[in-house]
């Protein structure tokens, strides 16, 4: 378990300016030291608006694009191309402009795919093609992703693990099918804690004033159960990605002297 570390932007669109330049910077570090790298991408509007300024970035070039595998944290279970999938989102924001291999865009399935209306069924064959991906040096069921990223509910949600709803409560698997959700739709695929927390860094994105209650709380020391956020953590580095509205309500002990 990694501290969480946190930076603070002066509003939305320069904290998802910096996080693309971070994020091309981690993903050419690891790609020079291990020849891949992997990241979990999340949506929303932090997620997508990272993607967008990933793609208006001079130097995403640097990236090698064809060795790079990108996975989920969760999606929503509804059809192929839905245009509120997270998939359909990161195409249209970033995937569809760069020389991605298509093997290694791993989509969660969709709601009109082989297993029908079965999400459970949907999330055990995502968890087969972690499984898969892992290597003896993961330790574990699913791959030591470079960066996985989440974007931060108002209710503190990340991916779809709602605050005292099943999922968030797994130990053993790593990947659920969510019934019920409080927000639409109800059916979505989700990662568990256990999961998330294979990843080498976990980077949580919040902006604007109505996250700002979601992050104090997970910030002071709230359970996982009732704040999903608090939970989630990378094995080296866990760092909170704010704008000042979403860093309002921290306390003056949390907030770090010197963010840009």
């Amino acid at each position: 378990m990694s501290a969480p570390q946190l930076v603070v932007h002066h509003d939305k669109e320069l904290m998802a300016q910096a996080a693309a330049a971070r994020l091309i910077t981690k993903i050419v570090d690891a790609q020079a030291s291990r020849g891949t790298a992997s990241v979990v991408l999340t949506g929303g509007r932090n997620g997508n608006g990272l993607l967008a300024a990933l793609a208006a970035a001079p130097a995403r070039d640097a990236v090698d694009w064809g060795r790079l595998d990108l996975w989920w944290g969760d999606e929503r279970y509804l059809p192929e191309g839905d245009p509120e999938r997270n998939v359909t989102q990161a195409r249209a924001a970033l995937l569809d402009s760069v020389p991605l291999d298509p093997e290694r865009v791993h989509a969660m399935p969709a709601s009109d795919g082989p297993y029908g209306s079965d999400v459970e069924a949907a999330a055990e064959a995502y968890a087969a093609e972690l499984a898969k991906a892992a290597g003896p040096e993961n330790h574990g069921p699913v791959p030591a992703f470079d960066v996985l990223m989440l974007g931060v509910g108002p209710d503190t949600h990340v991916a779809s693990l709602f605050p005292e709803l099943p999922a968030v409560r797994e130990t053993e698997r790593t990947v659920v099918g969510v019934h019920g959700a409080p927000k639409p739709p109800p059916t979505r695929i989700t990662l568990t804690l256990p999961a998330i927390r294979a990843a080498r860094e976990v980077w949580l994105l919040a902006a604007g004033e109505d996250k700002a209650e979601a992050a104090a709380i997970a910030l002071s020391g709230a359970g996982e159960i009732q704040a999903p956020a608090a939970g989630a953590y990378g094995t080296r580095r866990t760092l909170w990605l704010l704008d000042s509205a979403a860093a309002s309500q921290l306390p003056r002990s949390l907030y770090p002297p010197a963010s840009p």
